[in-house]
């Protein structure tokens, strides 16, 4: 199951406990990126596009719910 991203006007809230805060996520990205190493061979990541990103799980950190996640509007959003 994928969850949805949160917006600039929706937030993650927790169906079971009510949580808005706190959220284990888990996500599979794919990204390119420019890698600069310096004459020591220490890399430093310089550039990152990510091509695509998926959220495969959302676990509330306070009840320790599974996928349980639904989107709800931030207060002062439609303002």
């Amino acid at each position: 199951m994928t969850v949805p991203l949160p917006t600039d006007t929706t937030r993650w809230r927790c169906t079971l406990c009510g949580n808005l805060t706190r959220f284990d996520v888990t996500r599979s990205s794919k990204v390119i990126e420019y890698v600069h190493l310096d004459l020591a061979g220490e890399p430093t990541v310089e550039e990152r596009e990510v091509v695509s990103e998926t959220i495969e799980s959302v676990r509330c950190r306070w009840c320790n719910a599974l996928d349980q996640v639904e989107l709800v509007d931030r207060p002062g959003a439609g303002s």
